[in-house]
């Protein structure tokens, strides 16, 4: 194994571990994966990740003609479709994540989208973040409602399920969960209080030029 695969596949185990130990995830009930050359690199299925090595993590080839091949000893996570199917469809996407976060689930619970409550929504790639239409885990049925729920988005919720991101990079595609986390939960509170008030197309073209440039990192937009 190259050092370069190594490294990453040790950045996947890393950011389960920040990401259950912020409370964006819960035990193994997440994954996640990264592209890696012509492959797929995935978190193994039903394995704690306190337990994970990374020589445990399953490699999926992406230009290979049988989906769900798959090389390595652990069997791939059994949301490993969704993940394929975007990396297949989505040559900019370099990391996905999904998590059961609380909040975010919580609206995918009651099959919310959410929509422009706050400027931020734009670094998701328009006025809303979509909830994809209910399929059962693991099943291409759920594949295909996440690839519509994502065309021109970086993220969507899952109706009764949690949440997904992707990212040109493993740790854009984390700091984008952590965003679309702070603004399910802001979202959530807003419902208690009332009407939440949502931005105009106007106001949220504006946002999406002001943020063109913007990046992980960079300190305008706060």
């Amino acid at each position: 194994m190259e050092l370069e695969e190594y490294q990453l596949r040790q950045a996947i185990i890393d950011q389960c571990l920040w990401m259950n130990a912020q409370g964006l995830n819960q035990g193994s009930a997440g994954n996640i994966s990264a592209r890696y050359k012509n492959q797929l690199l995935i978190t193994p299925t039903a394995m704690a990740y306190t337990a994970m090595r990374p020589e445990m993590l399953a490699a999926i080839p992406l230009d290979g003609l049988s989906p769900g091949e798959w090389q390595g000893s652990y069997q791939p996570s059994s949301e490993w479709r969704f993940h394929y199917d975007l990396m297949r469809s989505r040559p900019e996407i370099g990391a996905i994540v999904h998590t059961h976060s609380t909040y975010a689930t919580s609206l995918a619970i009651t099959r919310r989208s959410i929509p422009a409550v706050h400027y931020m929504i734009a670094l998701f790639g328009g006025n809303t973040v979509r909830c994809a239409e209910y399929a059962t885990y693991g099943t291409q049925a759920l594949s295909d409602q996440i690839l519509k729920a994502m065309e021109g988005r970086k993220a969507c919720l899952l109706a009764n399920h949690g949440m997904l991101v992707a990212g040109e990079t493993l740790p854009k595609a984390m700091w984008l969960a952590t965003e679309l986390e702070t603004l399910a939960q802001q979202y959530y509170h807003a419902l208690q209080l009332g009407d939440a008030v949502i931005l105009t197309e106007e106001q949220m073209a504006e946002v999406h030029a002001k943020l063109a440039n913007y990046g992980l990192g960079q300190a305008e937009g706060n």
